[in-house]
Order: structure tokens, then sequence, then C-alpha cells
């Protein structure tokens, strides 16, 4: 009965839907793979007119193809299994859509009549909700009380007119694949350019993940996170936002996660202009340099970039600006080998009582029987010995599979600090990667730069017209080398 339901449903979605699905191959779908940075055609911001929108860009992450079908923008969205890399070396499986997690941004113009089709190549059943529309109830995506869900290998075709404006996104409606990576932003242009209009329009969407080391898949029920990312990458790895110095600048801020996100700007000041609900208006607007982005929630700001110089933005939830923490288990680091002897429970971890970073738990990565496996090993952030890592400060700089190995500064008596070490070890030079994250838009940032970035992370670069024209020869020189795939036969990249 309910396939039949969700059947009928998509044969009222209209005929002429089902018949111009037909002609979006397999490879045309794969369209918005690695399309990040590139400028479809007719959205190329400097000469646009009075009615042409300035194109969002999402660093990172690709532009959703459209194609016209009479009066409907036509869109085709694929919710899979991903491997995307977060991180240099770093591949996870997450899920998410046109082989991305987040999904391919979608921009459409206030007033459009829009039809998506989405196809579930899940193995499970799906739904997609579109986060603050004002649309029909059976177009709403929520499963059991509008429709159906999308069962494995379904599919439900969404259609609607949009008079809204502003910062949304799409999302499954099941609870759990959302902490897969299931989202995408959603642009609703404006009929009237925004006053001020920007010059540069970026989006940002944070996503969290507990992936535990060695294992690919996230705990999508695990409530500590230790890997947070901007558009699917964790810093060093995210690409900065590069903009000309003196230009208005709007950065789109979007979270679904568990955490809510306080984002911070260095260097200036900025003011909030849009939240999930759209234009807020200007008598709202206050100076500020943080902005807390809630669960569920958008957050539009806007600035001049009037002060040149590579700056900084970030989550400012301590935790949350580091990459592949979890608590602690035992004196896994900082000494010389790893002690056997425990019994198996203990010595993979299990704990018979307390917490994890008690002071009675800790484990061995023994597993033998012996005089060891008669007691508990007590844990502490503990000092570094003789062969260790701060010693390292005597070896000449040197890099390692792509890993640059400066000299750690440490007093003598650091060991006698309560509390050491602390981001000196974690967080320092010794966790460069320049070259493995070499960019375009990382071209002139200070040597190092890397080792002190991780999490929830990028730059914003405010150069001056020299340097930034260079970094757009590098950008466009990168694209050329990339397969072009962007005129293909029935397919449209015109924005209105």
């Amino acid at each position: 009965m309910s396939s039949r339901r969700g059947f009928l449903q998509n044969i009222l979605a209209g005929a002429g839907a089902i018949a111009s699905v037909k002609a979006l191959s397999a490879q045309e779908t794969d369209m918005s793979h690695g399309m990040q940075g590139m400028e479809m055609k007719g959205m190329k911001g400097p000469k646009r007119g009075r009615t042409s929108p300035l194109p969002v860009e999402t660093p990172d992450v690709a532009q959703l193809p459209w194609r016209m079908d009479g009066n409907v923008k036509e869109f085709h969205l694929v919710a899979e299994p991903v491997k995307q890399e977060i991180f240099p070396g770093r591949v996870v499986d997450l899920w998410g859509y046109n082989g991305s997690a987040p999904g391919p941004t979608i921009q459409v113009n206030q007033g459009d009549h829009v039809r998506i089709i989405v196809d579930n190549h899940l193995p499970e059943s799906t739904s997609m909700h579109w986060h603050g529309f004002e649309i029909p109830n059976e177009m709403d995506g929520a499963p059991g009380s509008s429709q159906d869900p999308i069962p494995p290998g379904g599919r439900f075709v969404y259609e609607f007119t949009l008079h809204q404006e502003g910062t949304y996104f799409y999302h499954s409606h099941m609870a759990m694949q959302e902490m897969m990576g299931m989202i995408g932003a959603f642009i609703m242009h404006p009929k009237e350019p925004y006053k001020p209009r920007a010059d540069k329009d970026f989006t940002i969407i944070m996503q969290e993940y507990a992936i535990l080391p060695n294992i690919k898949v996230p705990n999508s029920m695990n409530m500590e996170f230790n890997w947070l990312t901007f558009n699917g990458k964790a810093g060093p790895a995210t690409t900065p936002l590069i903009v000309r110095h003196g230009e208005r600048v709007r950065i789109r801020l979007i979270n679904l996660g568990m955490d809510h996100h306080p984002i911070h700007l260095h260097g200036h000041q900025f003011v909030v202009t849009g939240t999930e609900g759209g234009r807020q208006p200007q008598s709202t607007w206050g100076p500020g340099n943080t902005v807390l982005v809630g669960v569920a929630q958008s957050r539009d700001v806007e600035f001049v970039a009037s002060n040149p110089g590579d700056w900084m933005l970030h989550c400012h939830l301590p935790h949350h600006m580091m990459n592949q923490m979890s608590s602690n288990v035992g004196p896994m680091t900082r000494r010389n080998g790893m002690p056997a002897g425990l019994d198996m429970e203990r010595g993979m971890g299990m704990l018979r009582q307390g917490s994890a970073t008690s002071e009675e738990n800790g484990s061995s990565l023994g597993r033998g029987m012996g005089v060891g496996s008669t007691f508990e090993q007590r844990m502490s952030n503990t000092p570094l010995n003789s062969d260790s890592a701060m010693h390292q400060q005597d070896l000449p700089d040197t890099e390692h599979q792509g890993m640059q190995m400066g000299k750690p500064e440490v007093s003598k008596d650091a060991n006698s600090v309560p509390g050491f070490p602390q981001d000196a070890f974690m967080e320092g030079p010794l966790m460069a990667m320049d070259r493995m994250v070499d960019k375009p838009e990382n071209f002139g940032l200070r040597p190092g730069w890397s080792g002190f970035m991780a999490g929830m992370m990028t730059f914003v670069r405010v150069l001056p017209p020299d340097k930034y024209d260079q970094i757009m020869e590098l950008r466009k020189k990168q694209e050329g080398n990339k397969p072009m795939k962007m005129d293909m036969p029935g397919m449209e990249h015109k924005h209105e």
C-alpha cells in the first residue's frame, strides 16, 4: 500500500517530469563532481546585470547543474554512499549526494518553479527535507506524515515554486543519516539584489564525525566528535576564501550536526545580515566578530575586507580546532615502547569500572597473562622521556612523508610543569604538512602555517590586487588541467 501511494505521488508530480528524467544519464548526473572553483556559464559575477545574482562559491563542494523543462528548473540528486578524503590520507565512508558529503550546492532565483528528482541508492529508505521552505505539505519530505520514505532503488520527484530568498539547505530527514553527512546548501537568490551588494559570496557547511583511529565509518551514535569539517574538509585541507582588499564579502554559515558552533573571524568586524529565515532588517544589524550558529541554523555575515592579511575563520570551541582527538585510554604515547602482560580485556582497552580517563584506568597493547595483569595502569597527560619528540630539537629540520618535522620549543624544565605537554605537541609545528595540502588558494602563506590549523578552520585571505590576480591565474591553470564536462548536450548551465 505504501509503495502504491508513493507511486501515485510521483505520477501526480507530472508525466513531463518522468520523461525528462530519462534524459539524465548516469554520466550527466556525475557532472557535478569536481566542479568546485568553476564558474558556470552565465554566472561570472564581476559583470552581472541588475537582476543577475552574484553566484555563491562553496569551496571544496560542487555546484549542482540544472536543465530547463519548459518553465521548470530541473535538478537531479542521488542519495548514495560516498568515499571522501576529509584530510590528507584520511578517506572515510560517508553518506551524501552525487558523490560528496556535503552534497552539491543548489542555486535558484526567488520565484523559480523547480523540480528535484531524488534517487535513493542507499541500502535503506530515506527522505529529503527542504529545510525552512514554505512549500506544499506533500513536498516537505517528512517521512510518515507528508510522504512514504523513498525505498532503496526508489525515486521521488519534488516540485514546487519558491517565493522565499536567503540561505537554506536540504537534508535527509532520517536523523542518523544526517550524522553520516547527508546535507547540502540551497541558495535562493532574491529578485532584487541585497543592499549593499556583495562582491564575494561564500557558503560554508559545518559537519562533525566520530571516527576512531583505523576506522573509516563514523559512529553516528557517538557524542564525542573528533573530526570537524568545513565543506567536508578538516583543516588544513580546507580551501581558503580568496578576496580582494576592499571588497564586500558575504559568508553563509550552515550547521547541521550535534553541536553549536561559535564562528570567529580574525581581523575584521562583521554584521549578521541573515538567518535560516532569510534576510534580516538592517535595523537588527550590529557589529561583532563571533556568531553562534546553532544546530539546524544558518547565519549570513557580511563585512568589508579592509584589513589585508591571511585571517583565520574558525569555530572557537577549543576541541573543534583539533583533528583525530579522542579520549586516551592508557599510556599510549610519549613513552619508551608499549608495556605488555595485561589480560585480554584490559589489553584491548575494555574497562571494568570508571571512565576511560579516570585515574585508576589504563590499558596496554599486550594480551598475554603475567604480573602486569594484576593491576590497572595509571594514566596521565604523560611527560616526555629522553627518547621522545621533546629531544627532536637536536635534530635537523626534515620532511617525513609530507610532514614537516620542525624543532619544538620547550623549556628545559618543561616536564616539571603540571599539565605539560598541551598544544606544543598536539597542534604545533610537528604537525605541519604544507606540501600535502598545496593548492592555488594556499600560495604565499607562511611556511609551517598548516601546523596550527585543524578541525573547523580556514582562512579569509584579503589580498592586494596583484597577489589576488596571481592566485586566480594559478587556479585557472589548475582547472585547465581538469577534464571538462560542462557542455554536454541536453544540459544547461546558465543562471538568470
